[in-house]
């Protein structure tokens, strides 16, 4: 193996291996460039560039089943963005070179005619070192990676792509709660979307055990924040909602059993599991799940996890379309916004891969 693809391995587009005697530690440098209305005066990290906000300059590419991709399908979608910000959607397992476009004609994104995202990253990167993460977006017309920053990108979405939101398009980022949001979701994603991994990924028993300690303090303390309130930030959905949604919609099916999160499910805690049905139920949340592609990732591409590669046939999804009783608690999802209408046809969910209709 190359030094190169030794790199890749390393710095797996899934983020993780296991390092046996080691702590999990998520390698989090990311190409920092910014897509913004004013790129004169954005403010970007030493070395970053800043690219200008343009309807059809770019293409986001993100797999259904990694749930960092998963939240910018969300966000695009809740925005309205469908038009200024197209999508491609690579299959849900990848080698240790990069994610690959298998579920599309002759294997290639039909519109940057790419069949591996590896190909956007080497355009602009020739010794790319790292992985080939997802969500990417990838500028069309010179076919080169701009950015796969994943928290910059949902963030920029909401506050510089305003030009081009959906009349009624609600506001995931309000200015009032901005400073706590940013604490909470700071803690989510340390402890919970990242804290699962630290749990699947540790390389030894105690490594395990204290990050199963850290995941399950970080549970408890989001059972009773919901308790009194519909979503973490009070009355409306924000991007809070977003990033600690694909962590609880991937739980139950993946992390209890492959992660080894096994305290309890997340059907077995009222407040969280009414919150998370409740998202699902809510156009742009769950008509953006795939369980099926979540599965197959997860189980095939963690060899050092699962070797055989076995994808378990349950659990049994349907009681995510059960009611949740959250309405209780007052609040409504989009605020002074609406709902996003009905999801694209060439970005349905194939009714082959889940049992649900939202």
């Amino acid at each position: 193996m190359s030094q190169r693809s030794t790199q890749r391995s390393e710095h797996s587009t899934a983020g993780a291996y296991v390092h046996p005697g080691e702590e999990f530690t998520r390698d989090t440098a990311y190409i920092e460039d910014r897509i913004v209305r004013d790129p004169a005066r954005a403010d970007v990290p030493e070395g970053a560039r800043a690219w200008p906000v343009e309807a059809g300059r770019y293409r986001l590419v993100a797999a259904r089943a990694c749930p960092w991709a998963n939240r910018t399908l969300i966000v695009r979608r809740l925005l309205g963005l469908e038009d200024a910000l197209s999508v491609g959607l690579p299959g849900p397992v990848h080698d240790v070179r990069s994610w690959t476009f298998d579920l599309d004609a002759d294997g290639r994104d039909p519109v940057l005619g790419i069949e591996r995202l590896q190909e956007a990253y080497f355009a602009r990167y020739p010794d790319y070192p790292r992985g080939i993460t997802v969500p990417a977006v990838v500028e069309i017309a010179s076919g080169q990676v701009v950015t796969n920053d994943f928290p910059q990108i949902t963030e920029d979405l909401a506050k510089e792509w305003g030009a081009f939101h959906r009349e009624g398009a609600p506001d995931l980022w309000p200015a009032d709660l901005e400073d706590e949001m940013r604490e909470v979701m700071q803690r989510v994603y340390t402890e919970v979307n990242n804290g699962v991994y630290r749990c699947g990924f540790a390389g030894s028993q105690r490594a395990h055990e204290k990050a199963y300690e850290r995941l399950w303090v970080a549970m408890d303390w989001l059972e009773d924040r919901l308790s009194t309130r519909r979503y973490l930030m009070g009355e409306h959905i924000t991007e809070a909602d977003v990033r600690l949604f694909t962590t609880l919609v991937r739980f139950d099916p993946v992390y209890h059993s492959h992660f080894k999160c096994s305290r309890n499910k997340l059907t077995e805690m009222p407040h969280l599991w009414g919150y998370a049905r409740d998202l699902f139920q809510t156009p742009g949340f769950g008509d953006t799940v795939d369980f099926e592609q979540i599965k197959q990732h997860y189980f095939v591409v963690h060899e050092d996890i699962n070797p055989n590669q076995i994808v378990p046939v349950g659990p049994d999804l349907a009681n995510w379309v059960s009611a949740h009783g959250r309405e209780a608690l007052g609040g409504s999802p989009f605020g002074a916004g609406t709902a996003p209408g009905p999801v694209r046809p060439e970005e349905r969910v194939d009714g082959r891969h889940t049992p649900l209709t939202v």
